[in-house]
C-alpha cells in the first residue's frame, strides 16, 4: 500500500479495480463465477469476470457519494479455472437439451433419443450443483472470517450459493432484484438451477428471505405472473408500470421510496445487467427493450444506503462481453464498483 497511488495509472494485477488489498486486510471479497451453462439464448457471460477485471482498471477510485470507501478493502478471490472450463463443456451438453426440447421432445419419452436427453439433463444439473457448492463453500469460509462477500457471474444461476451462505448469517433479509426478467420459472428447460429459476429457488429454498423486491421486470410468463400475485413475499415493480408512473408525473425519487419501503433493514442486491436499458448491455444473453437508465439504478442503490439500510451482499451477473468492444464490461465494472462502495458505506 505504501507504493499504491489511486491518482496514478492503474497497474493490472488480476484483482478487480487493480486494488492491492489481500483478503485478510479487506472488508469485502469478490468471488468470480465464470459459468453460463444454463443460458437459454446467447451464451457469453462466462467471460465476464476476466473482462470486468480488465475494464475495472480504468475506473477512477474516488467517488462523489462515497469518497474513498474503497480504502476499507476490496479483495479478489482468485479465479477458479475449473469452473470456466467446465462451463464451456457443459454448455455444449445444455445446448443439446435445449435443441431436443425445441424439437418437441419431453423427458417422459422412452426412445434412445429421449433417454440421451434425460442423461444430458442430469449432467447439466449435476454441474450446476457443483458450482452452487463451490460458491457456497467459498462464501461461507469468507463470511466466517468476518468478511462481506460479493459475486460476479456468469449467468444468473451463479449467486444461489452466496445467497444461501448469507442466509446462515442473517435470520431476515430482503433481496433487491434488478432484472428484465422475473426469474421465477420452475426448473426452466429442465435445468433445476437455471438462470431463469434463481428467484424461484431462493423463495422456495431460503426461508430467511422475507422480501423479494423486483425492479425493471418486463419479460415474464403467465406462471410467473401468477406466482408473483400469490406470494406475499414478492413485490414486483414492472417496467411498464414504472414508465407509466413517470409519464404521469411521478418522480423517480418517489418511485424509489416506494421500492425501498418494501425492503427490510438487511438488503442483498442481485443485479442482472439486463435490468438496464440494452444500450448499456448490448451483449447480454437475453436483452429486452426498456429498462433502467444507469443513473436511475445507481440512484436507487444510493437511496438504500441513505435510508440507513445495510447491504449484506450482492451479485452482478449476465454481463456478456462483445468482441471488439469493452462497453459491456465497462458498464458491468462500474455497477460492480458502485455496489462495492455502497456495501462498504452502508450501516
Amino acid at each position: 500500500m505504501n507504493e499504491f497511488n489511486p491518482n496514478n495509472l492503474s497497474q493490472p494485477n488480476g484483482n478487480y479495480f487493480a486494488l492491492p488489498y489481500a483478503i485478510e486486510e479487506s472488508n469485502l471479497v469478490v468471488i468470480s463465477a465464470p459459468y453460463d451453462a444454463t443460458t437459454s439464448y446467447k451464451p457469453g457471460s462466462c467471460s465476464a469476470p476476466d473482462a470486468i477485471i480488465d475494464a475495472s482498471t480504468q475506473i477512477d477510485l474516488y467517488d462523489i457519494e462515497y469518497g474513498n470507501a474503497y480504502e476499507k478493502g476490496i479483495a479478489t478471490l482468485p479465479l477458479n479455472d475449473d469452473i470456466l472450463s467446465d462451463s464451456k463443456e457443459i454448455r455444449k451438453v445444455a445446448e443439446k437439451v435445449i435443441g431436443y426440447l425445441e424439437m418437441g421432445g419431453t423427458f417422459e419419452g422412452s426412445t434412445l433419443i429421449d433417454k440421451l436427453a434425460t442423461k444430458n439433463l442430469a449432467k447439466v444439473n449435476e454441474s450446476s450443483e457443483i458450482v452452487n457448492n463451490y460458491v457456497y463453500n467459498s462464501s461461507k469460509e469468507l463470511l466466517d472470517m468476518g468478511k462481506h462477500v460479493a459475486l460476479v457471474g456468469g449467468d444468473h444461476s451463479t449467486p444461489f450459493g452466496l445467497i444461501k451462505a448469507i442466509s446462515e448469517k442473517h435470520e431476515d433479509f430482503g433481496i433487491l432484484h434488478i432484472d428484465a426478467h422475473a426469474d421465477l420459472r420452475e426448473a426452466y428447460e429442465g435445468f433445476k438451477y437455471s438462470h431463469a429459476s434463481i428467484m424461484y429457488n431462493v423463495i422456495n429454498e431460503i426461508p430467511q428471505v422475507s422480501s423479494l423486491v423486483q425492479v425493471g421486470v418486463r419479460d415474464f410468463c403467465q406462471d410467473e405472473f401468477d406466482f408473483i400475485n400469490s406470494n406475499d413475499k414478492i413485490h414486483t415493480f414492472f417496467d411498464a408500470k414504472i414508465a407509466e408512473s413517470k409519464y404521469e408525473g411521478t418522480t423517480w425519487n418517489a418511485i424509489c421510496d416506494n421500492i425501498i419501503e418494501k425492503l427490510p433493514h438487511n438488503v442483498y442486491v442481485s443485479f442482472d445487467i439486463d435490468g438496464l436499458h440494452p444500450a448499456f448491455c448490448p451483449g447480454t444473453g437475453t436483452p429486452v427493450p426498456g429498462g433502467l437508465e444507469y443513473n436511475e439504478a445507481i440512484y436507487l442503490i444510493t437511496k438504500i444506503t441513505r435510508s440507513g439500510r445495510e447491504i449484506v451482499g450482492f451479485d452482478v451477473n449476465e454481463v456478456a462481453p462483445v468482441e471488439n468492444s469493452e462497453w459491456d464490461a465497462n458498464v458491468g465494472a462500474r455497477v460492480l464498483y458502485k455496489l462495492s462502495l455502497a456495501l462498504l458505506s452502508s450501516k
